[in-house]
């Protein structure tokens, strides 16, 4: 039996428009993932903490802010300076194409952008954490 794949779903920094976080959440469980939900305005070193206490297997990273160049390298900062290396970063929101690069070559996996079907994110994670084509 597959193990059931543990989803932390943080809104970084200030903005504080969450909709799509919760709508990416509800429907990652509608999908059979246990989802955590870290709520509004939390800090990289809360939503790296928040990931080693529910012992999660993704991050998704929920980002409207325009602040993702700072807040996603930080919390990746932070989860190698704990030894964390086994996490699956995932990022959504308003992110510029222009910076889907950085954000992978820092160590993003995926970067959502607003419209994505959930079946579509779902699958990408399933695919990454059972390792199947």
């Amino acid at each position: 039996m597959e193990k059931k794949i543990r989803v932390l779903i943080a809104k970084p920094g200030l903005n504080g428009h969450d909709r799509g976080a919760k709508v990416v959440a509800r429907g990652l469980a509608e999908e059979g993932m246990e989802v955590i939900y870290a709520g509004l305005w939390n800090t990289p070193e809360q939503i790296v903490e928040t990931a080693i206490q529910e012992d999660v297997d993704v991050i998704g990273l929920s980002i409207l802010s325009g602040a993702h160049d700072v807040l996603v390298p930080e919390v990746l900062r932070i989860l190698r300076e704990r030894g964390i290396d086994n996490v699956i970063v995932l990022v959504g929101g308003t992110i510029p194409l222009e910076d889907i690069k950085f954000l992978k070559d820092y160590g993003v996996k995926e970067v959502f952008l607003p419209g994505t079907p959930i079946s579509e994110i779902a699958k990408f994670i399933k695919q990454i954490i059972y390792k199947t084509e």
